[in-house]
């Protein structure tokens, strides 16, 4: 496939479906309708959570899919495709690109980031590195990751801690490093997307803005609250 998953999400929006244990859209099938109104929406690609959603996923479209397991581990706090079992996991049910915590973070089990992207480099495989900082992007960069995504700002202790997409790591990440940068993260609104693309992504991840209801309903609850309180006051 060569370069040709870069050409074909250049300058696209990235849709992430997902959705955890106890969130009301767990489930495959759910996400794989999530997914197929992604697509008809204009979505060029797919970023889905586990074999069974991804699997589900790929029955009802042929959009590239980044692919990512979450799982937790009592000796560590990596949580994005944190070890090679993930990694095979991934590579047995087929994605376009693997995505995985790329921040220097003690990984489970004393396995090493160098290590899992070694391993999918020998395989061919593509690898996305969810970094939280311009020295995350370089230091994985300098690994041989395929492309950068800007996922963990805000989710490390060390980045900024705000409700805006990290611009400044993405700016930088865009004049610094010589892969694509992928801009992700606490993306809202379609002009927060599309000022990312502005500033030199190579494409653009909206996850929870787009695929998680409770959320979206949250935000218009949250509005229309504030103005009934203050007409009852």
């Amino acid at each position: 496939m060569g370069n040709h998953y870069f050409e074909q999400i250049r300058g696209g929006l990235i849709v992430s479906c997902q959705a955890l244990e106890d969130e009301p859209l767990h489930g495959g099938d759910t996400m794989a309708k999530m997914a197929l109104a992604a697509e008809q929406g204009g979505a060029i690609g797919i970023r889905a959570n586990s074999v069974h959603d991804i699997a589900e996923i790929k029955r009802v479209t042929k959009l590239p899919i980044i692919g990512i397991i979450k799982r937790d581990y009592d000796d560590s706090g990596v949580y994005i495709t944190p070890t090679i079992r993930e990694v095979r996991e991934l590579m047995e049910v087929g994605v376009d690109v693997i995505a995985l915590d790329a921040t220097r973070s003690l990984r489970p089990g004393g396995e090493t980031l160098e290590e899992l992207v070694s391993y999918m480099r020998e395989q061919g495989q593509k690898v996305m590195a969810d970094i939280s900082t311009i020295e995350e992007a370089l230091y994985a960069e300098s690994i041989g990751v395929s492309c950068i995504s800007t996922t963990l700002s805000g989710y490390t202790p060390y980045s900024p801690q705000q409700k805006e997409p990290d611009f400044d790591l993405l700016r930088e990440a865009v004049s610094k490093v010589r892969i694509p940068v992928i801009g992700e993260g606490r993306i809202n609104t379609p002009e927060q997307a599309a000022l990312c693309l502005k500033v030199g992504a190579h494409a653009v991840v909206v996850g929870s803005a787009i695929t998680r209801p409770q959320l979206i309903t949250e935000k218009f609850a949250y509005a229309v609250r504030e103005v009934r309180n203050g007409q009852t006051h």
